[in-house]
């Protein structure tokens, strides 16, 4: 039986700007209800209302009309996309001044594995650390609906891994705004879709949104068509096209496959790429970096670290490279390495003298808040030139998603997803054959994400691309570039999911293996069993030994059942089987967290 929600809209609207938001005089207005355990993406295009429907669960605003309902004693914590840290001394002082102030020990627990100090100084942290004390303030006060905008912006992959587990094994619910897909599928079960001022829930994860989204546009479509009216949907769905994405999607990520199986003809299986008499001369004519034995370090002697060691590359054009590593692994080091900014300490880096390069930093420190999108594109005038094409601005804007009537808003109003549209609206249209993008996919929105990756996939150039985006670099790149912080780069074809599955397989083949014959350090000694370290009763020594297995299995079930779920039509056609694979999940996922308490406690019995 599904239990009450902790939270309900019922009926709301909410006037902004002298027009309705959510829920006009002919609309029933928007309802949401939030249940205990829920795991909802809430799902819109930059302006839609995400942040003001937060507000509104938040109550941080109040609605026009319409009734919310709070189950009393419901802790609301929100995570925000950018916090203003200005009136407070240190990061601790930030975390401390929560709507519900945490105690500083709990603060500091979840710092100490988030790798932040919180005696850091506001005004001299990074975006990652003002991001990682952000986090450690929310997840402190004990939340009972979290409410998070942007989480993973400014982390690197082993925050996101950390944020991931954490809220893998988190009691109460949550609501989640971001682009990051791959984040949206592992944990969502549940997504919301705010568009048009309409709030459709659908009971499927993330994994199932497109197909969904593609499903409600053609069903306007035929309405449309039914009732022969002559007036156009919404840009939204007619400049989009779905059925035309959808063509536009396959045929790009075939030509990448492609892309990728002529890059891995070119890379040895030590994982570095060929160079010298191996590459032929028509590879040798279309290079445009080529890195040769390159060692980079900072400091001496004892303080001496190796960023990059034995580091060989050569990179073609038309090459998508990424880049990808944990904050400190030495991404920009290498990043300045390939396009010229720093000289190595030995080896060498030889750049095209022909390359042309175009940087859109992840600060877009490039956009002046007084002035004009006008002003930006064209420098006051009706026409930009893109690429050697002279086209009117405002028939520009359509093409990166914005209104055309936004031509002389100025800069400073715009949201940070808008201003990171418009950057790059400005620099693709610049004559370029490098491009280097520095974590491009922070405030964008989904939709802007599938035109980068169109404009990526056309480009003519060569890209190089530092992202923690996982599902943006396996959509985008032909080769990775993996830094794991001891100076190695690993060198691989395709995308993160590519590096990461050989990652883990030659840790394996390390494990398996002497010490002698891997060439690696061999791994740490096993824990002693459970009978030597302390005795056990019978029951907790069967569980320590069975209980990962049945986890396992447990995992397994779990992701099978999901993945069922996320058809589309599976609610209408077999709506008994659809609720029979929903309560086997909740089971399921209540076994598994109950089998992971049983084990971890019977391990600290053995560690102890």
């Amino acid at each position: 039986m599904a239990q009450p929600p902790i939270l309900s809209l019922e009926g709301i609207g909410l006037q902004q700007g002298g027009r309705w938001l959510f829920g006009g005089p002919e609309s029933d207005g928007l309802d949401l209800h939030i249940g205990p355990r829920d795991r909802l993406a809430l799902i819109g295009r930059n302006g839609a209302g995400k942040t003001t429907l937060f507000r509104l669960i938040n109550d941080q605003i109040e609605a026009d009309r319409g009734n919310r309902k709070v189950k009393p004693g419901t802790r609301i914590v929100v995570l925000e996309q950018e916090p203003d840290y200005t009136p407070y001394e240190t990061l601790m002082d930030f975390a401390l001044d929560g709507e519900h102030p945490p105690a500083e020990h709990e603060v500091e627990a979840i710092a100490g594995q988030l790798g932040i100090d919180m005696a850091t100084p506001t005004k001299g942290a990074s975006g990652g650390e003002k991001r990682r004390a952000a986090i450690a303030r929310a997840l402190a006060q004990d939340p009972d609906l979290l409410l998070m905008d942007e989480p993973t912006n400014h982390l690197d992959l082993a925050a996101i891994d950390w944020l991931e587990a954490w809220l893998d094994r988190y009691k109460g619910a949550f609501v989640v705004i971001s682009h990051d897909r791959t984040f949206l599928k592992r944990l969502t079960r549940a997504t919301i879709w705010l568009d048009r001022g309409i709030l459709r829930r659908k009971d499927v994860g993330f994994g199932g949104y497109d197909a969904w989204e593609e499903q409600v546009y053609a069903e306007e479509a035929r309405a449309a068509e039914r009732l022969d009216a002559k007036l156009k949907l919404e840009a939204h769905w007619l400049e989009r096209g779905v059925t035309a994405r959808r063509k536009r999607n396959q045929g790009r990520l075939e030509k990448l496959w492609q892309m990728r199986a002529q890059r891995a003809a070119m890379i040895n299986p030590t994982g570095s790429a060929k160079l010298g008499l191996s590459v032929d001369e028509e590879n040798k004519s279309k290079s445009v970096i080529v890195a040769d034995k390159v060692y980079k370090s900072f400091g001496t002697g004892e303080n001496e670290r190796k960023i990059i060691r034995d580091f060989s590359l050569r990179i073609q054009r038309g090459d998508r490279i990424g880049i990808v590593g944990s904050n400190g692994a030495g991404k920009t080091t290498l990043l300045k390495l390939l396009t010229g900014e720093m000289e190595p300490d030995e080896g060498s880096v030889t750049i095209a003298k022909s390359l042309t390069g175009v940087m859109i930093d992840q600060q877009r420190a490039l956009l002046t808040p007084d002035k004009t999108v006008r002003d930006v594109l064209a420098e006051g005038g009706d026409w930009i030139d893109v690429r050697g094409i002279r086209k009117h601005v405002q028939g520009y804007l359509k093409e990166f998603l914005f209104d055309p009537g936004l031509v002389d808003t100025k800069v400073g109003t715009m949201s940070g997803g808008e201003r990171s549209r418009l950057l790059l609206a400005r620099e693709f249209a610049r004559k370029s054959n490098l491009l280097v993008l520095d974590e491009p996919t922070n405030d964008l929105d989904l939709e802007t994400l599938d035109l980068l990756q169109e404009v990526i996939a056309d480009y003519e150039g060569t890209v190089l691309i530092v992202s923690h985006d996982r599902d943006f670099l396996d959509k985008t790149v032909t080769l990775t570039l993996g830094l794991d912080g001891s100076g190695f780069v690993d060198i691989v074809a395709g995308g993160y999911e590519d590096w990461e599955k050989k990652r883990t397989e030659r840790n394996k083949a390390a494990k398996s293996k002497p010490a002698k014959e891997s060439g690696t350090p061999p791994p740490p000694p096993a824990p002693q069993s459970a009978s030597k370290s302390t005795k056990l009763s019978y029951k907790d020594q069967r569980d320590y030994e069975l209980l990962p297995e049945r986890i396992e299995k447990l995992e397994a079930a779990i992701q099978r059942g999901e993945e069922i779920l996320s058809d589309p039509a599976l609610y209408t056609s077999d709506p008994q089987k659809f609720a029979d694979i929903t309560k086997g999940l909740e089971n399921a996922r209540a076994e598994k967290d109950a089998a992971e308490e049983r084990w971890l406690e019977i391990a600290e019995m053995v560690e102890g």
